[in-house]
């Protein structure tokens, strides 16, 4: 796999999971949030689109851009706080739903293809 192939499917997971919280915002809450902490301000919709616009915005660049170790690097690093969030949102206050855990398994994924593209990156 190439270093280009390995940051289009980084992009990808942006693009899909962010697109859905872009696209449906409402799905992603009733799928991915226990029951108990739904609400019904519109704000809470809102703001899951907004996290979705990011996303897409990120999975764009990531389309676009020159992933380099660095790069790879670099994320792979920031998505150490995002398995923390899926940890403690799930297991110590259960807030996400078993699909929500879908967050987790983009996460997974994305700090894998972080550590692929890493080691075939030119150094």
């Amino acid at each position: 796999m190439t270093v280009r192939a390995i940051q289009y499917l980084i992009g990808s997971v942006f693009l899909i999971l962010g697109g859905w919280c872009l696209v449906l915002p409402q799905s992603v809450i009733d799928l991915t949030i226990q029951p108990e902490f739904h609400s019904q301000d519109y704000i809470v919709t809102f703001m899951v689109a907004c996290f979705g616009a990011q996303a897409v915005l990120f999975g764009i660049v990531a389309f676009t851009a020159t992933f380099t170790r660095r790069t790879f690097l670099a994320l792979g690093l920031a998505l150490i706080p995002f398995l923390v969030f899926n940890y403690y949102f799930y297991i110590v206050v259960p807030v996400l739903s078993f699909v929500g855990l879908i967050d987790l398994v983009g996460n997974l994924t994305m700090l894998g293809l972080c550590y692929l593209g890493y080691r075939k990156a030119p150094a």
